[in-house]
């Protein structure tokens, strides 16, 4: 009834992290400065500045963006982008527009997205992100916190764990 398996297992590729996104620039509201970090970014706002993100970029379809040069691992463009594009993956919807060159390995547009600039295909692209942070600051200092609370065991487990060692066959 409940055989054990006698074929090998094959193994399996690891199975890629869908990207999230974990901050969202509103419609509505204008931004001027910059995005540097890790995690997945939505804007449907105004944008201007510098985007240097490890992780993935989308510009909504009432998203607007000016940048010298937008870097991330992953870009979908359904607004507007107005500057030059280095990413592993570009993907332009068919409301999307973005004037500037782009860098780039893999490629995807839809019917009717505009393109103004050239495009750049390469092996790999170097995308000059700083190293990701293991923790951010407030998660740091919560794991210290939690290292250096001391641990008790209640008496009764223990003396429990005391006489299971000390008893002999």
């Amino acid at each position: 009834m409940f055989k054990r398996n006698t074929t090998p297992i094959e193994t399996q590729q690891p199975v890629q992290a869908v990207e999230r996104i974990t901050s969202v620039l509103g419609s509505g509201v204008i931004w001027h400065g910059s995005i540097n970090g890790s995690g997945g970014v939505r804007i449907e706002g105004a944008f201007e500045g510098e985007i240097a993100l490890r992780g993935m970029l989308v510009v909504g379809e009432t998203g607007r963006v000016t940048c010298q040069n937008v870097r991330a691992n992953a870009v979908i463009v359904a607004g507007a982008v107005r500057g030059n594009i280095t990413t592993q993956k570009l993907e332009i919807r068919s409301s999307g527009r973005v004037w500037g060159d782009v860098v780039t390995t893999a490629f995807v547009t839809e019917e009717g997205a505009f393109l103004r600039g050239q495009i750049r295909m390469e092996e790999t692209v170097d995308l000059d992100l700083e190293p990701a942070p293991e923790s951010t600051p407030s998660e740091a200092a919560q794991a210290e916190s939690i290292a250096s609370t001391p641990v008790s065991l209640p008496e009764s487990a223990s003396e429990t764990t005391a006489r299971k060692i000390t008893k002999k066959k």
